[in-house]
């Protein structure tokens, strides 16, 4: 099953009145969500989040969610000026320029994840930062999006994070942001506006969670009480992951967004912070 959770209201009015407009899509093993942004003015218009009851198993079972939401959301059903797809796995891992070559994806994925023969592996330049996000995309949804929309762009989910954070102006003490997702979340860290580390963490138990943000901050040695943390993302400062984290850091926070399409629905600012973050 899958439940709509947030979408700005009077769509066909905003659609109607706007005559360029551009697609950004974003969806993972558990969910999708969208946001159509005026090509000339670059505002965000309109945005729609689904969430799935369950994890998807794979790929194919993710398609099959996709194609029912494309059948009967007409948002997505209008003509874009262009179309960005951003695909939030963690089957990814970045590699400094230096080291990096087109004849070596493979390899590079290999130390953290086993990829098939027959996995496409692509890869993302990171602007302000010296270093390629190399990943396996959702091939099948590409081609299914290819049907839709003809020639797009796709980028990973943590690509676009990175170069997001690194644009914020306050990071010249160590900050560790934490992207929160229903079953992951992202470590970014980053010091003077440079980056640290990032990485990317599967959990289950709250335990899970702040066992490998404390353990990061050892392998960085950082001070817990010191170190400033900001989370953004599925998390909120009643839930159990929340609670725990705070009981080891002092110093945390939510990084809020100023985008103005917050005014117009019941989400957190801090949310959903890769599509609508600014």
């Amino acid at each position: 099953m899958i439940k709509k959770i947030v979408q700005r209201k009077k769509s066909n009015t905003i659609f109607q009145q706007t005559k360029d407009i551009e697609l950004s899509i974003q969806f993972s093993l558990d969910g999708f969500s969208f946001c159509v942004t005026n090509a000339t003015s670059k505002k965000d218009l309109f945005f729609s989040e689904y969430v799935f009851e369950e994890t998807q198993n794979n790929p194919e079972l993710l398609l099959e969610k996709i194609e029912s939401i494309f059948k009967n959301d007409t948002s997505l059903q209008h003509e874009f000026t262009s179309v960005l797809v951003i695909h939030q796995n963690n089957l990814s891992t970045l590699v400094p320029n230096k080291y990096f070559s087109e004849k070596n994806l493979s390899d590079y994925l290999n130390f953290n994840i086993k990829t098939l023969a027959t996995d496409l592996i692509a890869f993302d330049d990171i602007n302000n930062l010296e270093a390629k996000n190399v990943y396996v995309p959702y091939v099948n949804i590409n081609n299914y999006l290819f049907q839709n929309f003809g020639e797009f762009e796709y980028k990973h989910h943590l690509s676009i994070l990175i170069e997001k954070l690194l644009q914020i102006k306050n990071t010249e003490a160590t900050t560790m942001f934490v992207n929160v997702s229903k079953n992951n979340f992202d470590i970014v860290v980053l010091k003077n506006q440079k980056l640290i580390l990032s990485n990317t963490f599967a959990f289950h138990t709250k335990e899970d969670f702040i066992y490998y943000i404390l353990f990061t901050a050892e392998q960085l040695q950082l001070n817990t009480e010191e170190l400033k943390l900001q989370f953004i993302g599925d998390i909120e400062e009643a839930s159990e992951i929340y609670k725990i984290t705070y009981q080891y850091i002092r110093n945390v926070s939510f990084l809020e967004s100023k985008n103005s399409l917050f005014n117009d629905f019941k989400v957190s600012k801090h949310s959903n912070f890769i599509l609508l973050g600014s």
